[in-house]
């Protein structure tokens, strides 16, 4: 039976269950908490209880696993997730490795690699595939997948060469890959091309936030590639309302893509994006921007759109599973 790696260990596949593949627990700068958020907004214990409460209150309504993206760029600390994931036995958490940046490398990679100032190996490769195979930091945990973003600048040269260390390191190990990308400039296409090119197998990539387009042709194209349709936003109506993406999901599930479709929220427990008014800020901006949202809502309103249980099945259980096999 093959393995996926959690924060708590492996596991097997076929234990996964139903699976939220696009969540955060925190987005915390590492950097903006230590010179501006302790002693201010932040409160180590309440924060990691108040995620200890959420992710109880989402595995109670049936969710096994949340897949976590959050890496470099976007505050990955997994010594805190640990500490989270130590009392939420009933959820496994699926954590990752790559690079959150739009346009520019960070420094500590721009004077090194082929060609550069230190001539030397791709050193992100080495990085990402040391998360993979022997662990994060000295954490013990195994990162499961890769992350990289393609945005709506598109391929600028920072970001190909993530892009491409990601591929390579995904050639090198199989790990899976979810690529951020910009809907409406449908930036999916331009990381799955490059992918392509790179001998990535895309079975197994996640074009991550493609739900926020309702062009069925776009999104047909992505998924006619092999890869798996991220509709991972929902209850972020700024970029498309919950209604027009379970149309969306439903035209799809019609015309027989429920295999290339995974669902989820892009959610957290706490996002430092505002400072420390977060608890203030979502209920205002996206009240449903919750991890239950999908539960809650989201599988009657399918239901009622002609989506099937075995459909719904397939997007929260089986094509996960495909993915991390």
């Amino acid at each position: 039976m093959p393995t996926v790696n959690t924060v708590r260990g492996p596991v097997d596949v076929d234990d996964l269950g139903q699976t939220l593949m696009h969540e955060h627990v925190f987005v915390v700068s590492t950097e903006h908490l230590d010179n501006y958020g302790r002693g201010a907004w932040w409160d180590e214990e309440f924060r990691v209880a108040d995620a200890v409460t959420k992710l109880g209150a989402v595995a109670a309504k049936g969710v096994r696993t949340i897949v976590d993206p959050t890496v470099w760029g976007l505050g990955r600390y997994l010594p805190r997730i640990q500490r989270i994931a130590e009392q939420v036995p009933g959820l496994h958490i699926i954590v990752a490795t790559g690079l959150y940046c739009f346009e520019e490398l960070p420094h500590q990679y721009e004077h090194r690699g082929p060609g550069l100032v230190i001539d030397q190996p791709e050193p992100m490769v080495d990085d990402f595939v040391r998360d993979l195979t022997d662990g994060i930091a000295d954490t013990g945990v195994k990162a499961a997948f890769l992350k990289c973003v393609v945005e709506q600048k598109g391929l600028t040269p920072g970001v190909e060469r993530i892009c491409r260390a990601v591929a390579q390191a995904h050639v090198r190990t199989g790990a899976p890959i979810t690529v951020h990308t910009h809907a409406y400039t449908q930036s999916g296409l331009l990381a799955l091309d490059l992918f392509a090119k790179e001998g990535v197998d895309l079975a197994k990539v996640v074009v991550g936030h493609a739900g926020d387009s309702n062009d069925l042709d776009y999104l047909m194209r992505l998924a006619d590639t092999g890869a798996t349709l991220g509709m991972d936003r929902f209850g972020l109506d700024a970029y498309n309302t919950t209604a027009r993406r379970v149309a969306t999901v439903a035209a799809l599930c019609q015309r027989g893509y429920a295999d290339r479709m995974v669902l989820s929220h892009d959610a957290a427990c706490f996002m430092d994006y505002f400072g420390g008014t977060w608890d203030e800020t979502r209920p205002t901006l996206a009240p449903n921007w919750r991890y239950d949202h999908i539960h809650d809502d989201v599988l009657a309103a399918l239901l009622d759109s002609g989506v099937t249980d075995d459909q719904i099945e397939q997007m929260l259980v089986f094509n996960p599973k495909r993915y991390f096999s």
